[in-house]
């Protein structure tokens, strides 16, 4: 996984938009965002063992496997949003871009490619896209049974109860007692 300030110019929003800032691993951890890299499935059966990720389903985003919905779809992903559950994505083929924001809210873009695994908690603003490649085929895994619903960026949301929460533990850096 690669990760670097966004670089805010305008454009498609599948290209790079590399600013030639990274971010390192610990200003990441500092987010509450966790990543790996797995080659194999066994480090992610590990991780899903350890933090009590009961169910998982996958997922392709593909003008192919979406068919006209396609544009639509990647449109609703790269709304900015927050989930009242964690994010966790295994990327077994293709690529994709995840963009959280950071302590000053600007984009920390995330580049994901196959054996990437990323984590992001609770409460958090982020977006997706795929790259340019217009493929990513990626495991998703849930401590629940399987949701995604997101909750558009509203100023209303920063009173929610997982906004707060992930705001508290930022500032704290105490991730209900997990590693990150």
């Amino acid at each position: 996984m690669k990760a670097y300030f966004f670089d805010e110019m305008p454009g498609d929003q599948r290209a790079p938009h590399d600013s030639d800032r990274p971010v390192t691993a610990a200003y990441l951890s500092e987010l509450g965002v966790l990543s790996a890299h797995h080659p194999g499935q066994a480090g992610v059966d590990a991780l899903a063992a350890a933090r009590g990720y009961a169910h998982r389903d996958e997922i392709t985003v593909s003008p192919a496997a979406l068919g006209p919905a396609y544009a639509s779809k990647l449109e609703v992903f790269f709304a900015e949003h927050l989930h009242e559950d964690e994010e966790i994505r295994y990327v077994l083929d293709g690529a994709g871009y995840f963009d959280v924001r950071g302590r000053g809210d600007e984009w920390v873009r995330l580049r994901l490619e196959k054996g990437d695994l990323v984590v992001l908690p609770a409460g958090i603003w982020h977006r997706f896209t795929t790259d340019e490649s217009d493929y990513i085929k990626a495991m998703r895994l849930f401590k629940d049974e399987p949701k995604w619903t997101p909750l558009n960026r509203s100023q209303e949301l920063e009173g929610n109860k997982y906004r707060k929460e992930y705001l508290a533990a930022r500032e704290a850096q105490t991730w209900d007692g997990l590693e990150r």
